[in-house]
């Protein structure tokens, strides 16, 4: 093993990408604002029973990607795969319900899958999510679709689609459920052996497979809309309804089932034509029983997942999110000695009144400390020698347009004004 090399699966953020990060972070913090959400963190990890029953048994996050251990108290712990249940499980907790409600939440950061690497996708990824806890209002369906669309518009993204069903609730997927096995039962054989498994248990996962010989299969099988209870259709349409008040487009994919246990009627995808047959760049839908199935009392709620780096995919591929060069306010330019401990001074001053200021550390000549200036992309630079030190003033000099200006070295207010108008 390279001690060189990072785990596969995992990816390193230096910089000149960390900026793009940080700009998307600062965009989803902005809408999440407009829309009233605010931000939970959770723990990385949690008992392995929150997912165990939140997500399902039957699921591949749970049969096979989750990072789960034993801890030195001898308890079953699990690096989050993803973020909803975590966040449903400190909802209760905490007793976030006790206010007005709906309760909108939002989360990022770092969740852990045991999957195939590719591109966009890896075993440590970072996820943004929002979800409102409280109401089953048809209306809050379509504002969970809504948010990551403003983001994706806000981020200047294009050619995206949204994609959505409705999987009904306990009481009428139980008619669908005998229909899947009564239809896949005779293709037992020309399924994968996860489906094959899954037949009795969960046939609707078998609806999200992923192996073509699965899906030859699938092509004709029953569904579910067929078989929606009055309340879970008049839902449905009241979805729709508000979507074309909005002007969202969508396609209707009865196929579209998402890969957790816990959603219940309204489910979406948002799919980008830049991210090839791996094409999401986000998912949700509702969960109606997953508060209630956790230990809380029984709850209404519907959230939105995206993956980061999916999305950055996605934005990259349109060359969205390009930042502009930057570099310091100013470079401080001496000729070592004395004038370098005055530059130094100065620096630490302007620092502190949250300018990016930068020196030479090595005493090279005034040549070298140039190319330096230019290379960090400096936008002023103060050059302190023997003579400015003796008379209290130097020249700043704008590395853009070659004009200069001259400062009182001990006048700290009229250093910030000038190199600091570059900041703002």
């Amino acid at each position: 093993m390279a001690l060189t090399s990072r785990p596969r699966g995992t990816n390193d953020i230096i910089p000149g990408e960390i900026e793009l990060w940080l700009e998307l972070e600062e965009k989803i913090r902005s809408v999440c604002k407009a829309y009233g959400y605010q931000e939970l963190r959770t723990p990385l990890f949690e008992h392995t029973e929150l997912f165990q029953r939140g997500i399902g048994d039957a699921t591949d996050i749970v049969e096979k990607e989750m990072y789960t251990f034993m801890d030195r108290g001898e308890r079953s712990i699990t690096l989050r795969p993803e973020g909803t249940a975590p966040l449903v499980r400190a909802y209760i907790e905490n007793n976030l319900g006790s206010g007005a409600l709906p309760v909108k939440l939002f989360y990022y950061g770092p969740m852990f899958r045991y999957e195939r690497p590719q591109a966009g996708r890896y075993r440590q990824f970072t996820q943004f999510g929002c979800e409102a806890l409280g109401s089953a209002d048809p209306l809050l369906d379509v504002e969970t679709i809504a948010l990551p669309l403003a983001l994706y518009e806000s981020c200047g993204l294009s050619g995206f689609e949204v994609e959505i069903n409705s999987i009904g609730c306990p009481t009428c997927r139980a008619a669908y459920r005998e229909k899947l096995i009564e239809f896949f039962t005779p293709h037992r054989d020309d399924l994968c052996k996860s489906c094959q498994g899954r037949l009795e248990r969960n046939p609707m996962r078998l609806l999200d497979c992923k192996v073509e010989s699965c899906h030859v299969v699938m092509r004709d099988a029953p569904e579910i809309t067929e078989y929606l209870c009055t309340d879970c259709s008049e839902h449905f349409e009241g979805v729709l309804t508000y979507l074309d008040a909005f002007k969202i487009p969508y396609t209707l994919n009865s196929r579209l089932v998402r890969g957790f246990d816990y959603y219940t009627r309204t489910v979406f995808e948002v799919v980008s034509s830049e991210l090839g047959s791996q094409n999401a760049i986000g998912a949700g839908g509702r969960y109606d029983g997953l508060i209630e199935e956790v230990g809380g009392k029984p709850t209404p709620a519907v959230g939105y997942a995206v993956g980061v780096e999916r999305l950055l995919l996605a934005l990259k591929g349109q060359n969205k999110l390009q930042l502009s060069p930057t570099g310091p306010n100013c470079y401080v330019a001496h000729f070592g000695g004395a004038t370098k401990l005055k530059a130094a001074q100065i620096v630490q001053a302007l620092r502190a009144r949250g300018l990016w200021m930068e020196l030479d550390y090595g005493d090279r000549s005034m040549k070298a400390q140039m190319k330096a200036a230019n290379r960090l992309n400096s936008q002023f630079v103060l050059v302190i020698g023997e003579d400015e030190m003796a008379n209290n003033r130097a020249v700043v000099r704008n590395m853009e347009n070659g004009q200069e200006e001259p400062v009182s070295l001990e006048d700290m207010e009229q250093l910030t004004k000038i190199v600091g108008a570059w900041a703002k």
